[in-house]
């Protein structure tokens, strides 16, 4: 049965890398994972790194591999802000265990409670969000 389509764009500081009507959003907020149908109620929440999986129908998926953002939703349809929605096809298993290893660094040698400290462990929980995405898990 054909859900009845919303519309949805997706935005990163790079511009627009998406804009269209879909039937479905799922997500994963701070406070979990949702999923958006058309009329929802209105929502803001902060997003977590994940897969965003875009679902024109059932069969059409648009998927990317999302940083961290603001999710909103409104009766005009969804916003997508994000630092980074990149396609999965599009991600290096390779660098991403690089960046990785170059978070968990940052990490260990930054200053208990310092903001280099809380950047590090942000880019380390993007790449090993992405790092699953590329790897199919």
């Amino acid at each position: 049965m054909a859900k009845t389509p919303f519309h949805v764009e997706v935005l990163t500081p790079e511009g627009e890398v998406f804009n269209d009507d879909v039937e479905m959003v799922s997500t994963r907020t701070a406070v979990g994972s949702i999923g958006i149908l058309a009329n929802h109620q209105p929502l803001l929440a902060m997003l977590d790194p994940t897969e965003l999986r875009l679902y024109k129908s059932e069969s059409d998926v648009t998927r990317f591999a999302q940083g961290e953002g603001y999710l909103q939703v409104a009766p005009s349809g969804v916003l997508v802000l994000v630092e980074e929605a990149v396609s999965p096809d599009n991600l290096d298993a390779g660098e991403l265990r690089e960046r990785v290893q170059e978070a968990e660094r940052e990490y260990d040698q930054a200053d208990e409670d310092s903001e280099a400290r809380r950047v590090a462990e942000r880019q380390k929980r993007r790449a090993e969000a992405f790092l699953r995405i590329a790897e199919g898990s």
